[in-house]
Order: C-alpha cells, then structure tokens, then sequence
C-alpha cells in the first residue's frame, strides 16, 4: 500500500467549537482563571446530567486524581488488597499504590473485554476492601453482578468509567448505581474533553466531603470561597496531607459546552461504529460487541481483533494503515506485561490468557466526531485493501 495524496488522519481529535472558545475568553477575561465559579457550574450540570440530585460532582484534574481520592477517602491502606484488570492503562492501579495498598489483577471476559465479574469472586481474600471495574472502550461492565459480588462480600465499588460517557447498563447510566464512586475523564481523546481533567462522581456524603479536602492541600476551605468573601476570610486550617487535584475554571468552561454536546458526540461515534461494522463484518477479525439491546455504548474506543486466520498480523495491519495515512492505537497493553507489574507480582502471560490474546489481536480505528464520512470510508477502504483475501 502506498502513501496516498491525502493529508494524514489522525488516531484522535477533539471537537472544539466556538461555544467553548468563547466560553475559555470569558473566563480569562473575568480574572478568576484558577477553581472558581466555572467549576462549580460545571459540577452542578454534570450532576444534572447524571439526572439525580443526591449525586455529588467533584471536579478534578484528571481521571487519575479522582480515583486517587475516591480511594483515600474509603480508607484504602497498607495491607489492603484492591482487585482490578489486567486490561487497563496503568493509572486504574497505580493510584491502589499510591496508597500502599496491594493491586490484585484478573483477567477480562473475551467477548466484552471488560472485567469478569468471576474471577473478581474467586480473587476475594481477607484482605480484599475493594473493586476497580473498567468500563473497557465505552462498554459498561455487568455492573449489577459487581455490585452484588461487593454486597455478598462487603467490598467498596469504585467504577474507573474514563471511557464510558454516555454509556448505560440496565437502562441506568454509568455514574447513577449503586457504588461507592465513579470516575469520569475529560482528557483530550475522550467522549468530552477539558484538556486534562475528570470528574468523581458519588452518593456518599463523608467520601464527598473528604475528597473536596484533599483535592486542595487538606484545606477546611475552598479558595474560592476565601477569595469571593465579602468580609475578611483569610483564615483556614490544613486538616489533612491533601493533594493538588483541583480543576481550573479554564478547563471547566470547555466542559460547559462539551457536557452538552455529549450526546450528540455519542451519536456521532454509534454512526461511525455502525459503518464499521458493517463493512468489517465479512473480514477475517473479531467486531467488538454493541451494548446490550436498549443500552448505549459510548464508542469511545472501536477495537478489532484480528482472527488467526488474518493475512496480516496485528502490528503489519497498523504500520500498513500508517503507511496509507491512517493513525491508529493499541489498548492497552496488560499491566502484566510492564516491568513494574509484572516483576512486583511475578506475574506471567498465562494467567491472564484472555487479555494477553486480545493483546497480540487488538488495534483501535480512529472513531471521533470530527471524522467526515469520507474520513470513515478512507478507514474502511484501508482495512478492506489489508485485509480481504
């Protein structure tokens, strides 16, 4: 395949619009550009969006820190064990780290990628607090048999959802059941982006009550509020080691706009999948599963697996798109394969054979919502030249 005369097309790209530009000039022109009265309006819509009132918002530079808190505040420590994938970036268990506690990885179910919800059980030692599932590609997990797992069990839920808005499971949106917490990210090839950025998202009072301490140095109180006051509030007290995770009002005046776009950029992604899946079906790869009739997928992700069969491996089907313009992605390679997973828990490739197969199968398409129709056909003539006999 050789170099088209065609400008090259990228793995990802956000969709910027001039609502979010105005938005960001705005905020740069009110002077208050750090966590201020964008993030709290940001906070308040995306609880809205959520559509239960009772959920706190939190914003948060990155999907990483939301996780990092929601764990803190659940008392998460040394001698405690938090079971999570495999299939996952590294942050999903780092952050456990973080805390001194100990990851526990299980391999994925193969149709869906995500966490199997068995292995989950039969991981559980005494020492198990808690469950990380991995919403994998914008695909919910079966959130019902974790929550149930973690009921049986008295385990904590907090759900890693970077990849999953606007995704549901049972009609129920991602961020509205019954775990602990659930954290969204905002980074910039996601289904809404801030540049950097991410939201937790929880029920429960005391965990929102601590995280919105350490997001900001273990403060008693917002800078906002000291900084807005009309009588001198200068006084505050550090009652904990927190962190630096707050979000900036710059970033929050994007997600103003982004969070209302979110569904039509959902839609956007479901027609590109859906031409994918069409045009792949008849090709020697393994489709990646739709959500479950009456739910959504996200699509935040669309991975193919190559069959054995393939004319192509995994790696000469990219540097083959590659060479014809196209960018594409691997996610992820497992955890157990990285120096520091793999020799911490010494673990091998066969306790995970799932995941590992998917691995050596797996590249993602380039799916966002600035792709044209002709951009969509570009891939699927691509894939089709490398693949078809």
């Amino acid at each position: 395949m050789t170099t088209p005369d065609l400008p090259f097309l990228p793995f990802a790209l956000p969709d910027i619009g001039e609502d979010e530009i105005a938005e960001v000039v705005d905020t740069l022109r009110s002077g208050w550009v750090t966590t201020g009265p964008k993030t709290k309006r940001f906070e308040q819509a995306f609880t809205e969006f959520l559509g239960d009132s009772v959920i706190e918002s939190i914003a948060v530079n990155s999907a990483t820190a939301g996780l990092h808190l929601a764990l803190e505040a659940l008392g998460i420590g040394p001698g405690d064990e938090v079971i999570t994938t495999t299939h996952t970036f590294t942050a999903t268990a780092e952050v456990v780290r973080y805390l001194g506690a100990d990851v526990v990885l299980v391999d994925i179910d193969p149709k869906t990628l995500n966490i199997d919800p068995r292995l989950v059980e039969a991981a559980i030692t005494p020492r198990t607090k808690c469950i990380i599932p991995v919403h994998f590609g914008g695909l919910a997990v079966d959130m019902l048999e974790i929550l149930n797992i973690a009921r049986r069990h008295g385990l904590r839920v907090v759900e890693d959802a970077a990849h999953c808005l606007p995704s549901t499971i049972e009609g129920e949106l991602i961020g509205t059941m019954g775990s602990d917490a659930t954290v969204f990210s905002f980074y910039a090839n996601k289904t809404i982006t801030t540049g950097e950025g991410g939201m937790l998202c929880t029920r429960n009072a005391a965990l929102a009550r601590r995280a919105k301490v350490m997001r900001l140095h273990g403060m008693n109180r917002d800078a906002f509020d000291r900084f807005t006051a009309k009588v001198p509030s200068w006084y505050y007290e550090i009652v904990a080691p927190g962190f630096k995770y707050n979000l900036t009002d710059i970033a929050a005046s994007m997600g103003l706009h982004q969070l209302k776009r979110a569904r039509g950029f959902q839609q956007r992604r479901a027609e590109i999948a859906a031409q994918y899946q069409e045009a792949f079906a008849d090709l020697p790869v393994i489709l990646p599963p739709d959500a479950p009739e009456g739910d959504m997928h996200s699509w935040h992700l669309y991975v193919l697996r190559l069959r054995d069969d393939a004319p192509l491996s995994r790696d000469g089907l990219i540097e083959a798109l590659f060479a014809a313009g196209i960018g594409c992605s691997v996610h992820y390679i497992p955890l157990h394969l990285h120096p520091y997973w793999r020799d911490r828990y010494a673990l091998k490739p066969e306790q995970f054979p799932h995941s590992h197969k998917a691995y050596e199968q797996m590249l993602s398409l380039p799916i966002y919502t600035k792709m044209t129709d002709a951009d969509v056909q570009r891939v699927i003539a691509a894939v089709n030249d490398c693949l078809q006999a």
